[in-house]
């Protein structure tokens, strides 16, 4: 009896192997009823990894495109670690954790530091103290270990005048902006190396220029039982428009995104060419200047994205609305869709074009996810 191998480079039936794109990988886990545990956190590790078929490496199987993981900050956690450092905590929520991307020049190391205290000082806020993230390295190939960053958290008290927890984030907001700026202007040997990964009192963000099988002997913080969160979401990378950079590594601070925006060029020049006219009852013209610009040039679609939906939101809209609002559906002539959504979507059309083309977008304020 002969058997008939079926060749699968070759089309079958409705199937043709030219549909196939490679792309990365990106999901969250989430407990419905807010109830925050380490086993959440190691299911999402478990996920990552599951995930190594849908990111990149380089010619060095051990340098990865980048991969990361976004969760809620785990207060009990931190609490312990900054025992140990001499830092006191304050209660949940009045305080703020930034994961932050130093360059490896001690010199310059020092110098951005100087600049970040300075400004925390300027927006009335308290710098409680640094922990060096501890972190293992010894399985990255050389190409992610020459460019790794030295990595910091830095803790930020809540002014005692600050009552609204979005007002906090708005500051936080307005300082991680201008000093990144500030400081990638000023200190020379920088060169854009400093970078926030995150700066928020809701979420924490770990990733870097690593495999999705890296990433839980990478950081040790991972491994501990007081680690915890309600939700995660993971992201492993497979850019087809950027090279890989430890900045670049997602999820970024709202989104984890799969696909290519396909207007990316024309969506940041509108942000740009509009950033003149933005204004809000949030923020004083001063706060707006100290914040722009909003699209960095020299990144990638995704973190872009991201940048939009951060000064939307912290303008005052729902992160589903400003979803909504950026990646509308198909609702022009769409006669089974109710009136009530259309008509939210040409009214927005009016003031933002369309960011087409993402495939697949998870999204998080540190609330609620989707």
């Amino acid at each position: 009896m002969s058997s008939l191998r079926v060749n699968e480079n070759l089309p079958q039936g409705l199937y043709h192997p030219s549909f196939e794109r490679d792309s990365c990988g990106v999901g969250f886990i989430a407990n419905i009823k807010a109830r925050k545990s380490h086993q959440l956190v190691m299911d999402a590790v478990t996920m990552l990894e599951r995930m190594s078929h849908r990111g990149a490496c380089g010619c060095e199987p051990n340098t990865g495109d980048g991969t990361g993981i976004l969760i809620q900050i785990p207060h009990e956690f931190f609490t312990n670690e900054c025992n140990k450092l001499g830092i006191k905590l304050p209660s949940f929520g009045q305080y703020a954790v930034g994961l932050v991307f130093f360059p490896r020049d001690p010199k310059a190391r020092e110098e951005c530091r100087t600049v970040l205290n300075r400004q925390i000082k300027k927006m009335k806020m308290t710098m409680l103290g640094y922990r060096l993230l501890p972190t293992r390295n010894s399985d990255i190939g050389e190409t992610a270990l020459r460019a790794e960053p030295v990595m910091e958290q830095i803790f930020i008290k809540c002014p005692a005048v600050v009552v609204d927890e979005m007002e906090f984030e708005r500051k936080l907001y307005i300082f991680r902006q201008y000093s990144a700026r500030v400081i990638n202007e000023t200190v020379k040997a920088v060169e854009g190396k400093f970078y926030y990964a995150s700066c928020s009192s809701r979420t924490i963000l770990y990733k870097g220029m690593l495999t999705t099988m890296q990433v839980p002997n990478y950081f040790d913080d991972l491994k501990s039982e007081e680690f915890t969160s309600a939700f995660a979401i993971v992201h492993s990378r497979f850019s087809t428009n950027t090279f890989p950079e430890w900045k670049l590594a997602q999820p970024f601070r709202f989104i984890a995104h799969n696909g290519e925006i396909n207007t990316v060029k024309g969506n940041a020049g509108w942000m740009q060419a509009q950033s003149a006219l933005f204004q809000s009852k949030l923020f004083t013209k001063e706060e707006m200047e100290m914040i722009l610009p909003i699209c960095q040039t020299n990144q990638s679609d995704s973190a872009v994205l991201d940048n939009a939906i951060e000064l939307l939101y912290m303008c005052g809209r729902s992160l589903p609305h400003v979803l909504m609002m950026l990646i509308p559906e198909a609702w022009d002539g769409n006669e089974q869709m109710e009136q009530y959504k259309k008509d939210f979507y040409e009214y927005h059309a009016a003031m933002m074009e369309p960011w087409d083309g993402p495939a697949s977008i998870s999204f998080t304020d540190g609330k609620i996810i989707g």
